[in-house]
């Protein structure tokens, strides 16, 4: 076994890819994340005993936090990426921990003297070290013998991972954290403290659920208040004559930063996957050039880069492993990379990007090809659903509306993913969708009409805009005067794929939502002991066939 990685819902055989990643993740790579996040839980050792000094560098908290988000699955692929990182990680480390030692010999009138895990002492001296230890597993999940305890650290490690990857993307609109980042350390340096039990690890997975809904509200403000409330939109699904630049991932401080490039240049933007729900927002939709949405989800890029012509930009994860005639077209920046493709600079000293590159290779590609045409209908955040709250009350108590069906989540390769589109079209016509996230686009583009003026299926945007439909589902709760959420006529049917869904199912968990449907497959990191555990305490169901699935939402259950 070369390699060991389980995060995904395509793990291989939903146990975990031990040669190569499903992703396209080679063995190298992998062993050199796995070291990487073990040098990060080092770090966050020293954050916590920090604690107690109050010493807080913001700096070191945010390298952990993009670094988490860089390790997530199809972010990034680059070998020299991760080198530097972990050699970046043995300077912050030893930063962090100069500082603790100091101030607990201030304190105490003596040296410290405890014993710490590994990763919080060891250090390497060149690169070919880094590399052998990458390959000899270090920090690799099948060093923890006890199976259960491994499934919990997982959740736990995953959950983080999808916490970061929203804290990163508030922490660029200048929106921060500081509780939201010590306690990314404190669940961190858990991970290699063995004197917590299983009922410790278990208090863990909740809190991670609780942090996450703290961390998706701050993103939600940041978005919101950076680019304006998010609003019902009609968006173009067909092309100009103007050469174009494709945005894929989720950073919108990005695509805003290229729109003011590319500002009287001729040169068209379009948004991709989850970029979609940036033309939500009015800030953003006032660029004319922001001509519309091309092509699906994450996984068709291949083929949609053949006909697109033009470059395109990865802001965060969703890169598939490129096609070689590709490469010379694909630009990534912030923890996105991949070799052999080029990297836009983070910002410095508060300037914009430099997107130059991208401008002056757009500007040498023909047009795109239409792939399709006409329009599609998004916007509803809770501010947007809200401002209609009379009118969905009103369908509700007229029966108009018997069911809202939550099929927020991602989308995938796997045929399974199927699944979602036939719920969609066999859920009865008195059923409202709320979605968030790439699984819209196996539904999102059916004309399913609407009830009373409301679409029948509402987008509240992104994955990452997953904390509307819970605070949808709450607003519905008190405007029915119910004392519990799971009172409504609401059912979850999620698709999972990476590990920004697992923290959303952790967030909706520790809201006390019960009954969720998850799919295409029950997480291949859950041990048997652990997946009864949330079975029983939460309700989590595995999706069956769409027939009974839709049966038994609409009759409740």
């Amino acid at each position: 076994m070369s390699m060991f990685c389980h995060q995904c819902q395509e793990t291989a055989k939903n146990t975990g890819c031990t040669v190569q990643g499903v992703c396209g993740k080679k063995e190298e790579v992998a062993n050199l994340q796995d070291l990487f996040i073990w040098m990060l839980k080092g770090i966050s050792v020293w954050g916590v005993k920090g604690r107690q000094f109050d010493l807080y560098d913001r700096e070191i908290a945010f390298f952990i936090d993009k670094g988490m988000f860089a390790t997530i699955t199809n972010a990034n692929f680059s070998r020299s990426d991760f080198i530097g990182f972990i050699k970046q990680s043995l300077v912050f480390r030893d930063r962090l921990q100069g500082k603790v030692l100091q101030a607990y010999k201030e304190t105490h009138g003596r040296e410290l003297v405890e014993t710490l895990p590994e990763c919080a002492t060891w250090s390497f001296t060149d690169e070919a070290e880094i590399l052998a230890k990458a390959a000899g597993g270090t920090g690799g999940w099948l060093e923890i013998a006890d199976e259960d305890e491994r499934s919990l650290k997982a959740t736990i490690q995953y959950g983080l991972k999808g916490l970061c990857a929203y804290a990163e993307h508030a922490y660029q609109l200048n929106y921060h954290s500081r509780e939201i980042f010590e306690f990314l350390m404190e669940g961190l340096a858990a991970l290699v403290d063995p004197s917590l039990s299983h009922d410790d690890l278990l208090a863990l997975v909740v809190k991670t659920g609780k942090m996450g809904v703290e961390t998706m509200a701050l993103l939600d403000r940041a978005n919101n208040e950076g680019y304006g409330t998010v609003e019902m939109t009609t968006v173009n699904l067909g092309v100009g004559s103007n050469p174009g630049i494709l945005v894929t991932g989720h950073d919108l401080v990005d695509l805003h930063e290229l729109l003011e490039q590319t500002r009287g240049r001729g040169i068209d933007i379009y948004t991709h996957s989850e970029m979609l729900p940036a033309h939500y927002y009015p800030k953003l939709k006032q660029f004319h050039h922001l001509v519309g949405n091309y092509g699906n989800a994450w996984w068709l890029q291949k083929k949609e880069l053949d006909t697109f012509n033009g470059p395109i930009l990865f802001t965060s994860n969703c890169i598939v492993p490129p096609k070689p005639e590709h490469l010379d077209r694909i630009f990534t920046t912030g923890a996105v990379g991949f070799e052999g493709c080029a990297h836009i600079p983070d910002r410095q000293n508060g300037q914009p990007k430099d997107f130059s590159p991208i401008i002056e290779k757009a500007l040498t590609c023909k047009p795109p090809e239409a792939l399709e045409s006409g329009s599609i209908v998004g916007g509803f955040g809770h501010s947007q659903v809200m401002a209609l709250k009379d009118k969905v009350i009103e369908a509700v108590k007229s029966g108009a509306i018997k069911r809202f069906v939550v099929m927020g989540g991602c989308d995938g390769r796997h045929k399974t993913r199927e699944y979602y589109g036939q719920v969609a079209q066999q859920l009865p016509k008195d059923a409202v969708i709320l979605t968030a996230g790439c699984a819209k686009y196996k539904y999102l583009k059916l004309d399913l009409g609407d009830i009373c003026g409301i679409p029948r299926i509402l987008d509240a945007g992104q994955c990452n805009d997953s904390y509307s439909l819970a605070v949808i589902a709450l607003e519905l709760q008190k405007a029915f005067g119910l004392d519990d959420v799971n009172k409504l006529p609401l059912s979850f049917d999620i698709a999972w794929y990476e590990q920004k869904a697992v923290l959303v199912l952790l967030a909706l968990l520790s809201l006390g939502v019960k009954g969720i449907r998850l799919g295409p497959t029950l997480p291949g990191f859950l041990s048997p002991n652990v997946a009864k555990i949330l079975v029983e305490k939460f309700d989590i169901k595995p999706i069956t066939t769409p027939e009974e699935d839709v049966a038994a939402m609409m009759a409740g259950h």
